[in-house]
């Protein structure tokens, strides 16, 4: 057996507070306490939960110097409700790109960029 345990992208030094915004307040996830041992590098980490507790997304962001954000590589999180989500983005100021809604077969999709110009994927199930 195999899972996904965590995804981790970028941020440049002191680029926390905005990572919170986009990933805590925008997409919702919770911010997580990083370990003792990792915790002066820096960063922060998110995770999604499902209805029983279970974590269901992990996303930690890691200090780099120097910082250059990925345009291509993407994290792709699904939620119940793209238009939720695209409306909380928007109102926090991250533009939200609606051009591929319908271009993933059996989702509705949008892209985004975190405060830091990491590009984001935020699928829906269609219908």
């Amino acid at each position: 057996m195999m899972r996904l345990h965590h995804v981790q992208v970028a941020c440049p030094p002191g680029g926390e507070e905005v990572a919170r915004r986009f990933y805590a307040e925008g997409l919702g996830l919770a911010e997580v306490d990083k370990p003792a041992d990792l915790a002066g590098r820096g960063g922060c980490w998110f995770r999604a939960y499902d209805t029983a507790g279970a974590v269901t997304a992990e996303l930690h962001v890691g200090v780099e110097d120097p910082f250059a954000p990925a345009r291509k590589a993407h994290p792709a999180f699904v939620v119940d409700d793209l238009d939720v989500v695209a409306g909380r983005l928007r109102r926090l100021g991250f533009e939200v790109d609606e051009s591929q809604r319908d271009s993933f077969p059996g989702h509705v999709r949008l892209h985004t960029a975190d405060g830091h110009g990491n590009r984001v994927e935020v699928l829906a199930p269609a219908g």
